[in-house]
């Protein structure tokens, strides 16, 4: 029997659902809800959503977008 490789195109964002699982908030430490229309990792704790750039998740506040609206 062989272990099938996993088709990175079936992937949400070309990110493994595995991992997608495991991340968590760099901020808050809290969970993420992933959203795969804009690629991203939100943090609704943190009012921040986290990039996925060629199937790598940007964990880094400084990469996040913020999603508060300005007055």
């Amino acid at each position: 029997m062989t272990e099938k490789t996993p088709d990175p195109s079936s992937a949400p964002c070309g990110v493994s659902p595995r991992l997608l699982e495991l991340l968590i908030c760099p901020v808050t430490g809290g969970p993420l809800v992933f959203d795969r229309d804009a690629c991203e990792l939100i943090s609704k704790k943190a009012k921040l959503a986290f990039p996925i750039k060629d199937g790598l998740p940007i964990m880094l506040e400084s990469e996040a977008r913020d999603l508060e609206v300005s007055p």
